[in-house]
């Protein structure tokens, strides 16, 4: 199932927080992601009722399955990107930016592909 790029960077910064801070919160996605408060609930509404994430009754958010599963993927992907794209020489700031686009779109063949010529060329 595919959802919209939005949705899925709503998960990925929903991880990167969990990691970071163990409790997420409305608020602390809105901070991370220069949103306001109003259209993180709207977001986080759409998400828990389409199965992605739970919310406790203190406000505390959570990934379920699916929603942890899109997270971990977008994440990866952000991260080799990442790496792929400072090791030919692009500055840190535009692969990152870079990466941030092009982890929505790409084919899960044409990273996995990436992903393997990066560990057989070494680029870390």
């Amino acid at each position: 199932m595919r959802i919209q790029e939005s949705a899925e960077n709503y998960l990925e910064t929903i991880l990167i927080l969990k990691n970071r801070l163990g409790l997420v919160r409305s608020i602390d996605i809105a901070s991370e992601m220069s949103f306001s408060k109003p259209s993180v609930s709207v977001a986080m509404k759409n998400l828990r009722l389409n199965g992605y994430i739970d919310v406790d009754r203190d406000g505390h958010i959570s990934l379920l399955g699916k929603g942890h599963e899109i997270a971990e993927k977008i994440y990866e992907r952000h991260q080799c990107l990442s790496i792929w794209l400072s090791a030919i020489g692009v500055s840190p700031g535009v692969a990152a930016a870079d990466a941030c686009r092009i982890e929505h779109v790409i084919s899960s063949e044409t990273f996995e592909k990436l992903k393997e010529f990066a560990l057989t060329a070494d680029l870390s």
